[in-house]
């Protein structure tokens, strides 16, 4: 039930994202939300160490709710700012629903939640944007303002999210569990990026892991930032090559998200959520050198066959980087630890997201799209070499 609970909630969080805006638009929109990301995630998540998951899960469907009302009647840029302030401010629940799936006991249901977490996504992924523009379309007919309709169902479907907790979910941090909680510690350590980069807070925490296995967590932190300052910079930049190069319309953009959208689900559905515990480096390992031919094929693309290949190959590691990534990270620390280390995993890709797309999208307007895709394709060695190090670590 915890796992179909995160599904749900990680649905509703990303169904109503939106899009279609001016790309300049949407890159100030997405830094901004991934910079408050970054500093809320850690502090949620520790917070939920010392109070439970369930009432700052509740806490920041509320806070979401309010963002989504402020954007239904908001008339000015400056209405529309505050509600992706708050927004941004409470995105640091979807920590809290990986913070869930690693009180899981078995390691396997741990591997199957955060593959469920990540199918919810992409569905969300795939749905939400077309979703999202039919009701934007359908408000300038009616003679309403375009995104207030968007607006109005987002704030339905939180309202639904918010029942859906407070009746089906139960509290998975026990009361022993939360007493023995060392509480936020430093709260410098939750929100000096050099501190997140070596997860301090859980070093310097009353009962913190062995220097083998810390040494490890923070190997995966930064396979973890890397990968995504990489991924995300490319898929940023990808609907300026498919506009430049094949001249695709809105819908085109949309129906190629759509593709990689259900090829990621089903990867998910069939393949990530049933790797064994003892394999995700493996599978990670697969899956980032998958990428490798996946932009060189988008970078050099001539023809929409060539593309479509490249995409698919990209829609697998999308597929499989993050929910084994969150698995491997969610079985470090200790049982009341769990809500700050999954912050801080999400803080860390939260500031690859804020800063990837600044440096790709640098490289595509100076170098061109062919020397961006290539250049940063070659990239993914890094990754691929901490990862090899992460492989050699020893635990006791």
């Amino acid at each position: 039930m915890h796992k179909q609970g995160m599904s749900y909630i990680s649905l509703c969080r990303v169904l109503w994202t939106g899009s279609g805006r001016p790309w300049g638009f949407l890159w100030k929109r997405n830094t901004t939300v991934s910079c408050l990301e970054f500093l809320s995630s850690p502090v949620t998540g520790a917070l939920s160490d010392r109070h439970g998951r369930r009432p700052l899960l509740i806490l920041t469907t509320l806070g979401l709710m309010s963002s989504y009302a402020v954007w239904a009647v908001s008339r000015s840029f400056s209405m529309f700012l505050l509600f992706r302030v708050i927004g941004g401010i409470c995105k640091g629940n979807v920590s809290l629903c990986t913070a869930i799936v690693a009180d899981l006991p078995c390691p396997k249901a741990r591997n199957r939640g955060m593959a469920m977490i990540g199918i919810a996504f992409s569905l969300g992924f795939t749905v939400g944007p077309l979703m999202g523009a039919y009701f934007a379309v359908s408000s300038r007919s009616t003679g309403n303002v375009f995104y207030q309709t968007p607006a109005l169902l987002a704030l339905a479907f939180s309202v639904a999210d918010l029942l859906f907790i407070w009746i089906m979910l139960p509290e998975t941090l026990t009361k022993d569990v939360k007493a023995s909680s060392s509480g936020s510690g430093d709260s410098r350590d939750l929100l000096n990026p050099l501190s997140l980069f070596h997860f301090s807070a859980v070093s310097r925490a009353k009962d913190p892991p062995s220097r083998e296995r810390m040494q490890k967590l923070q190997v995966l932190g930064l396979v973890y930032f890397c990968y995504l300052f990489l991924f995300s910079g490319l898929e940023f930049t990808l609907s300026f090559l498919t506009h430049q190069r094949f001249h695709f319309t809105s819908m085109q953009q949309g129906k190629m998200f759509f593709f990689i959208g259900v090829i990621m689900a089903l990867i998910q559905g069939g393949y990530a959520r049933r790797i064994k515990p003892g394999h995700h480096i493996k599978a990670v390992r697969v899956a980032i050198l998958t990428l490798i031919p996946a932009f060189i094929l988008i970078g050099l693309s001539w023809n929409i066959t060539m593309l479509y290949v490249g995409l698919a190959l990209y829609s697998f590691a999308a597929a499989v980087v993050v929910p084994c990534l969150s698995t491997l990270v969610s079985d470090h620390g200790s049982a009341n630890q769990k809500g700050t280390v999954m912050g801080i995993l999400r803080s860390l890709g939260a500031l690859a997201r804020a800063l990837g797309p600044v440096v790709s999208s640098s490289v595509y307007w100076i170098a061109g799209a062919q020397t961006c895709f290539l250049l940063t394709s070659a990239s993914f060695i890094v990754p691929l070499a901490l990862l090899r190090t992460a492989g050699r670590l020893k635990e006791e």
